[in-house]
């Protein structure tokens, strides 16, 4: 429904409340038409009307006492302001606002009034910037800037208005700094300095003019206020970010070790450490500590704000890996054609066999789609690493190049479960695993059928992007968090013999599939979030990592970047195998980057036509691979 007929509507029953005497009623409709539309002028006159009816502004009040609802914060703020009551309207508009930044709640006249500034105490506006600064990214986006604007008008005003005030500059310094205002951050923060030398205002002077690209200016500002006042230990702790962010991790250590030698459990100085060890040393082992840290100690968010953004932007440890088949680049294609609609047919003819998953991704994105193999590599991809008791993929056709799922359907409700479960992304292996807790109810028959039956996504604006762009990502992160649901199952049972470990390891050692990666990023999350399972899961993907590294002598294994990550998440493994799965990762990425003259395979490889019969079959030499590298890395060929 439209913003401002769902507002209309609210504040139309709110007025049928008011007249027959139901006032509490109508404060929550008012409430309801602010949260729909803030900027609806029927809403703010019909307010004033409950305001007349209840006897007056403090009555109404009373009918949103104890509501923290956003709508009810605005009614409040509009009332206090109707009656006068200046600065605590200014705190509830800051609350409402810090809750929901993106909304125009600061529109509203009262805020723009050029003398407000001046009826405002310089304590009640920096206070109110204290509270909204705590809840807005740094920087603001574009977006939130505008919706923000108007409370930094008034704060630029109050400012004006009350040159003397210490404090009042301060805060004014940090909201200026999110809008990316540097001269006025660092002219406010030296302006409060200089009127009051004290701790807050070094703190926000050297934030200023790191802001302002004036790093060694800040750290000279914060040595020197540690100089003067040992105690803040959360100093430290800046000034050791900021020697990393200045490209000296190891000089900011030193910092974090006086830190923790002040306070060794002081929230944010060892998650920090973490953190700069991590950028001296590169590799996933202070990651784990990391992780380890925050699920030793869940209530220091700073630790897991760290780990979400060192994660963020690395495949597995952060999202989804992708895809590097030939026909997920054919769909690619297919999708980017002007005129693309998921009911038309492709028809795809490959030279070699791929993963059976890949048809999941074409028929995902062109359910009429078809793919057809000329041959079948070898070593076989059919053929599992070790005997498994769990087939998700069955062969027939012409000489077993036809795979469909050896398994039914699973239930509507686990395809919905996990629907709103699944993600591409994650803020670290750990958390993908606790986030998937949810899964645990589902049977293990219902987790397995869904490796080999995506639901399609969620009807919103990510799924409708994921179906006309990338459909091979979403049935890849079905297949992950079917299998972090199979991470949970039975999980009382001792690690060593569950039938959770056996499932798992029954996907990881199977014919070569996307689900053999989904199983071996559960068995990484679990034994992220579970110490004792480590040399086990790490010794298990070790061997899948050299069992296809074999294979990739002879033909591609598309799977062999991403098992090289998995392995190299494993940091408590030995050297050997670390520095073997940073080599088999350079020599994968390196041939999957290739220069486009150099890939008559990826373009000959496979032929697609839209709405046509099938074309001749195209061949294509395979690229070698550098016979020396793998020759070192696995051995010569037999």
């Amino acid at each position: 429904m439209d913003e401002r007929l769902e507002a209309e509507g609210e504040v139309a029953v709110a007025r049928l409340s008011i007249d027959g005497g139901d006032l509490r009623h109508a404060a929550r409709h008012l409430s309801d038409a602010l949260a729909a539309d803030p900027r609806h002028p029927d809403a703010y006159e019909a307010l004033a009307e409950l305001a007349a009816a209840a006897g007056g502004h403090a009555a109404a009040l009373e009918l949103f006492a104890d509501d923290a609802y956003t709508g009810s914060v605005a009614c409040v703020a509009q009332l206090h302001a109707a009656a006068g009551q200046w600065e605590p309207a200014l705190g509830a508009l800051a609350a409402v606002l810090g809750a929901e930044p993106d909304r125009p709640w600061a529109e509203v006249s009262w805020l723009a009034d050029p003398v407000l500034p001046g009826r405002l105490s310089p304590a009640a506006v920096a206070q109110a910037v204290a509270r909204l600064s705590r809840t807005l990214p740094d920087p603001l986006p574009p977006r939130l800037r505008e919706s923000v604007g108007p409370f930094y008008s008034l704060v630029r005003a109050a400012t004006a208005a009350h040159p003397g005030d210490s404090l009042l500059h301060a805060m004014a310094s940090t909201l200026a700094r999110r809008f990316g205002d540097t001269a006025d951050a660092v002219a406010w923060a030296e302006r409060a300095r200089q009127l009051e030398p004290g701790h807050a205002q070094a703190v926000v002077l050297g934030s200023a003019l790191h802001a302002a690209g004036r790093s060694a200016e800040a750290l000279a500002v914060w040595e020197a206020e540690i100089a003067r006042d040992p105690s803040g230990v959360d100093l430290y702790v800046d000034v050791a970010e900021l020697h990393g962010k200045t490209g000296r991790p190891a000089e900011g250590l030193v910092w974090l070790e006086r830190a923790l030698a002040l306070e060794p459990d002081h929230p944010k100085a060892a998650p920090a450490g973490h953190a700069l060890r991590h950028a001296v040393d590169g590799g996933t082992a202070h990651l784990l500590a990391l992780s380890d840290h925050l699920r030793a100690h869940p209530d220091h968010g700073y630790a897991a704000h760290l780990l979400d953004g060192l994660c963020e932007d690395e495949p597995w440890l952060g999202h989804v890996h992708p895809a590097y088949e030939a026909s997920v680049n054919v769909l690619h294609q297919m999708l980017a054609q002007p005129g693309s609609a998921r009911d038309h047919g492709i028809e795809l003819l490959s030279s070699a066999l791929e993963p059976p998953s890949t048809r999941l991704a074409l028929t995902m994105g062109f359910p009429r789609a078809t793919v057809d193999y000329q041959s079948v590599p070898a070593p076989d991809p059919r053929i599992p690493q070790y005997q498994v008791s769990t087939v998700l993929w069955e062969f027939h056709g012409p000489d077993g190049r036809s795979a469909r799922p050896a398994v039914g359907a699973p239930s509507a409700e686990a395809s919905e479960l996990l629907r709103q479960v699944a993600a591409l992304g994650w803020s670290s292996p750990g958390a993908a695993y606790d986030h998937a807790v949810r899964l645990a109810g589902l049977s293990a028959e219902d987790l397995l059928a869904l490796c080999v039956h995506p639901p399609l996504p969620l009807e919103d604006e990510q799924g409708a992007r994921l179906l006309g762009r990338q459909p091979e990502m979403w049935v890849r992160a079905v297949q992950v968090f079917a299998c972090l649901g199979l991470a949970h199952h039975r999980a009382d049972e001792p690690w060593a013999t569950s039938r959770r470990r056996a499932l798992l390891v029954d996907l990881l050692f199977g014919p070569e599939d996307w689900t053999n990666e989904a199983a071996g990023f559960a068995l990484l999350a679990t034994a992220w979030a579970d110490p004792t399972t480590r040399e086990d899961i790490g010794a298990r993907l070790v061997d899948r990592l050299l069992h296809v590294g074999k294979a990739w002598r002879e033909r591609d294994a598309t799977s062999l970047a991403s098992l090289s990550r998995l392995v190299l998440a494993c940091p408590w493994l030995p050297e050997t195998f670390l520095s073997l799965a940073g080599e088999t990762l350079k020599a994968a990425t390196d041939f999957d980057s290739r220069p486009a003259e150099d890939t008559a395979e990826r373009q000959a490889d496979i032929v697609a036509e839209l709405d046509a019969r099938r074309a001749p079959g195209a061949g294509g030499a395979r690229v070698p691979k550098p016979r020396s590298l793998l020759n070192r890395l696995f051995g010569r060929a037999r």
